[in-house]
């Protein structure tokens, strides 16, 4: 897409914009480590809202690797949340890609 498309439709795509982040809000990804013993929920804003632990990983004496379960679940749910994210956004940038913008 030509950028001065971009600018010429500006208010349309700061309509898009405002509705995206709306919905966001009600965006949900989960991701799970450890064969699902843990599993993360986040919102389309990155924000923890959910998280569920198979009682098998509760071991007070085994907490490094319940710690480690999470981090490694959240990082799952979040880009699971930037692929989602990704895929929305992409009818509001015509096609355009935003990694070669650099976001």
């Amino acid at each position: 897409m030509n950028p001065f498309d971009l600018l010429k439709n500006s208010q349309a795509i700061k309509e898009q914009s405002e509705k995206l982040q709306h919905e966001l809000e009600d965006l949900r990804a989960e991701g799970s480590s450890g064969g699902r013993m843990v599993t993360v929920t986040l919102n389309g804003k990155f924000e923890m809202v959910g998280i569920k632990l198979d009682p098998i990983c509760v071991d007070n004496r085994d907490v490094q690797m319940l710690e480690d379960l999470i981090i490694a679940a959240h990082k799952a749910a979040c880009d699971n949340v930037q692929e989602l994210i990704k895929t929305k956004s992409a009818s509001l940038l015509g096609g355009m890609d935003l990694g070669a913008l650099g976001l």
